[in-house]
């Protein structure tokens, strides 16, 4: 007798990514990045980096740049850690784009980075990619402590891990706010190293009700509105809405962090980017309950402009706006100010 149980079928079709079945099925197309290739310029080949694991049960790996600025004798440089983006669903800490990203911030602010790799919905959704940044910034407290051949010699030698900044561009900037949320609430530390800031660009937030920018978006070449949408059904725990307090930071359910002790922040959005209200209103609501927030937008860019282009114009004054933060909240002001 023939068996009367359905096919599979294609519930989520994300593009050219990967495609979720009915039966929780989930096919990743392995040549995904539609970006053109880069030509790095031959400043950045002289950026140290190797590949290191930090969470040995799961294979996680995280990118560790060295720029010649750290090979000054004597010189330890400030600690940045770095998580990619891609709606919590695609992207590596491997992709070209991303690994240009990281080149320039360890060579121009110059700063020892830390480009985290985490778990991908929807086979592991969230709060997945956020356990596991909270297991990057534990590797990051070992190291801190670490000594003989428990230590990286590249960190020990160059890394001042009382000048941690956490960083991460669109669900990358989201990763870093929930690491401030972690860190400010005691649910994880990182002492005897200190997060001195956090740098979230474009974050990526949800939130059931439209914002203008979300209602009106602008045709954008990398996120729009539905595929916004569907990164939270991919991501998001099964029945979540938007509102989920994974997404919305200030959603009916999400805990007040009036009395959480966040580090200064800086959050960079692009003009043209249809998230632009939600995170104006983020730094806004964060500093009427008096957390030190920086706001910085960028006229006539779009969401992810620095993952999309690297090497352009509007990336190199990115990399001087998180220069300026990092070397101003905890670090060596007249350095920055020099550069």
């Amino acid at each position: 007798m023939a068996s009367t149980t359905p096919a599979p079928y294609v519930v989520e079709d994300c593009g050219p990514n990967l495609q979720l079945f009915s039966d929780g099925t989930v096919i990743r197309f392995e040549d995904y990045n539609i970006l053109p290739p880069l030509v790095l310029p031959p400043a950045l080949s002289t950026v140290q980096w190797k590949d290191v694991v930090y969470d040995t049960g799961r294979g996680l790996k995280l990118r560790v740049y060295r720029p010649p600025a750290a090979t000054v004798a004597g010189e330890k440089l400030p600690v940045l850690v770095y998580f990619h983006g891609g709606g919590y669903v695609i992207g590596s800490f491997e992709m070209d784009n991303f690994h240009a990203c990281c080149l320039r911030l360890a060579h121009e602010l110059p700063a020892v980075v830390l480009s985290a790799d985490y778990r991908l919905a929807p086979e592991h959704r969230l709060p997945a990619a956020h356990d596991d940044a909270a297991t990057a910034m534990s590797w990051v407290r070992g190291q801190a402590v670490a000594s003989g051949d428990d230590a990286d010699p590249w960190l020990a030698e160059s890394a001042d891990f009382g000048r941690v900044f956490v960083s991460g561009d669109s669900a990358g900037a989201g990763i870093a706010h929930h690491v401030a949320l972690r860190l400010g609430s005691g649910q994880i530390a990182v002492d005897p190293a200190r997060v001195a800031g956090c740098a979230l660009l474009f974050p990526y937030f949800g939130g059931e009700e439209r914002t203008r920018s979300e209602a009106e978006y602008p045709p954008g070449p990398f996120l729009t509105l539905p595929f916004s949408d569907q990164g939270w059904r991919l991501a998001l725990p099964r029945g979540a809405t938007r509102d989920h307090p994974l997404a919305n930071p200030f959603g009916p359910d999400s805990p007040a962090l009036d009395g959480v002790a966040l580090p200064p922040l800086l959050v960079v959005v692009a003009q043209n980017d249809l998230l632009r209200d939600r995170d104006v209103e983020y730094a806004a609501r964060l500093r009427a309950m008096g957390k030190q927030v920086e706001v910085v937008e960028f006229e006539g860019q779009h969401h992810g402009f620095f993952a999309v282009e690297p090497l352009g114009d509007a990336g190199s004054e990115l990399v001087r706006v998180v220069r300026r933060f990092v070397y101003g909240n905890g670090g060596d002001a007249a350095a920055a100010a020099a550069k």
